[in-house]
């Protein structure tokens, strides 16, 4: 296709997407008061009194400081739980636009493409929410017994959503080296080489993308070392199969022409 016609797609999917995400957003924005605003609260609420807000009747909440903050953390909580369930929609947008430039064998992991990476958004994003209350306790406590710790909501809603993406985005990396052995872009021994620095990346990528907390490093690194392997070993049996068939493949059978 042209140029135009390329960019006319890409508008058409970034709409889809867009409404899609706006859709679950206004779904989550509903779902706040009937208990997704409970389920966000629910790991800085689980920590020690001391630890978090509290008011006179012992209840837990979050601090709001200016008049619109409560509207902007309900809009940005809505707005990420609407991404996250979205993600088989914007992902199967992503494939559908990457798909004209496939061959005709490899259109066919369309399905298999959105369904593993709307199951690695989904674990990463339960992984991240369940590490949320060993974080917070870690952190907060490192500012000693003499500190009043009163959390704004700001504040703990930009730990979440960090936490949040570094994990999805994390576990969707080993899922592209497979898509990249998969159309012939990766073999499995560059991969299987460069395993030691793959193994040392993901630590790097781990303690750059979370908090100072050495329990969440490790939670978010370990899945990617396991995947990545598991991406290794995958690509050792694609690999495989191919050299199999090349060498089985008539002598005189025209192979596909190679794309510009």
């Amino acid at each position: 296709m042209p140029l135009t016609a390329h960019l006319r797609e890409l508008r058409r999917r970034v709409a889809w997407s867009l409404v899609a995400v706006a859709v679950a957003s206004a779904a989550a924005f509903w779902w706040y008061e009937h208990g997704l605003g409970e389920l966000i609260r629910a790991p800085y609420c689980s920590l020690p009194p001391d630890l978090r807000y509290t008011d006179a009747s012992g209840g837990c909440g979050l601090l709001v400081t200016d008049v619109f903050g409560g509207a902007l953390v309900r809009l940005k909580v809505s707005l990420v739980a609407g991404v996250v369930l979205s993600g088989p929609v914007w992902l199967g947008q992503l494939w559908g636009f990457l798909a004209p430039g496939l061959r005709r064998h490899e259109r066919r992991w369309t399905a298999g493409f959105v369904l593993a990476a709307s199951t690695l958004l989904a674990a990463g994003t339960t992984l991240a929410y369940l590490v949320l209350e060993t974080g917070l306790r870690f952190l907060l406590t490192l500012a000693g017994a003499d500190v009043v710790v009163a959390l704004t909501a700001q504040d703990y809603l930009r730990y979440v959503t960090t936490l949040l993406l570094a994990f999805s985005m994390a576990l969707q990396l080993p899922l592209l080296a497979v898509c990249l052995n998969l159309v012939g872009a990766l073999s499995h021994r560059a991969m299987a080489g460069a395993r030691h620095w793959i193994f040392f990346l993901s630590l790097v990528f781990a303690a750059l993308a979370t908090p100072p907390d050495p329990m969440t490093m490790v939670v978010l690194a370990l899945p990617m070392c396991v995947l990545f392997e598991g991406a290794i070993q995958f690509a050792r049996i694609v690999d495989r199969r191919r050299a199999r068939r090349a060498a089985a493949a008539p002598l005189d059978e025209p192979s596909e022409p190679a794309r510009p």
